[in-house]
């Protein structure tokens, strides 16, 4: 299995790994083909494919943001069973984020996630992949490490048009597994990047950000 990185919406690979991801992510998680032009040329978005045999069995996009050194997992995608893809992709995101971070002389402090609750959701079928189902991705994703911050998390949907999605935690996977908060205020100041490239916000998703700014620490809890 290859580990290849796509910057390029003319890159056949990643003609091959939009349509994977129509395949497993419900329609407003998906940006529109053409739209991924920017961020795939962007250097700071990281956006790799797992190749076997040809064809595009998993993918994975995140970024580094080195003022804060931290990182985001946008997205993991496991097309197919049976291949060690999940791991695969776990293993090489960490290693290419660790050399990152070492190339500023720092120790990576940890990586956001959205990660579906599936005990409040449960009508997303990820395309009937199984690795795909939340409720093994939620169980997975906590033996890496995440932890969901306490806050009644929201998020603009990615088509754009100021709807609210719900049915996510907000989590991270810190360095350091004895941390138990974060600082609001980094929360904030991600949250206001990442999401500065969708003009229509919804309100419950200002209201959220409203509240962070009246706290000063955010509790991580168990996931």
């Amino acid at each position: 299995m290859e580990y290849i990185r796509i910057t390029s919406i003319d890159d056949p690979l990643f003609r091959k790994m939009h349509n994977l991801m129509k395949e497993v992510f419900p329609p407003e998680e998906v940006l529109e083909f053409s739209l991924w032009k920017e961020p795939l040329e962007d250097p700071g978005i990281r956006v790799f494919v797992a190749l076997h045999d040809g064809e595009a069995v998993g993918a994975t996009e995140y970024r580094y943001y080195d003022d804060w050194n931290v990182a985001m997992t946008d997205f993991t995608i496991i097309g197919r069973e049976g291949l060690g893809i999940g791991r695969f992709l776990a293993e090489n995101r960490l290693k290419d984020l660790q050399s990152l971070a070492a190339a500023s002389g720092k120790e990576l402090f940890g990586m956001f996630a959205e990660i579906y609750d599936p005990y409040r959701v449960q009508d997303h079928a990820f395309g009937g992949v199984k690795p795909m189902d939340p409720f093994v991705r939620r169980e997975v994703l906590s033996h890496l490490g995440y932890k969901r911050t306490d806050l009644e998390y929201v998020h603009p949907s990615w088509n754009n048009d100021g709807e609210a999605v719900t049915g996510l935690d907000f989590c991270f996977m810190p360095g350091d597994d004895d941390m138990n908060e974060l600082p609001a205020e980094l929360i904030v100041n991600f949250l206001k990047r990442y999401y500065a490239v969708l003009p229509e916000k919804p309100q419950a998703w200002n209201d959220m950000v409203a509240r962070l700014e009246q706290q000063d620490k955010v509790t991580l809890l168990p996931l």
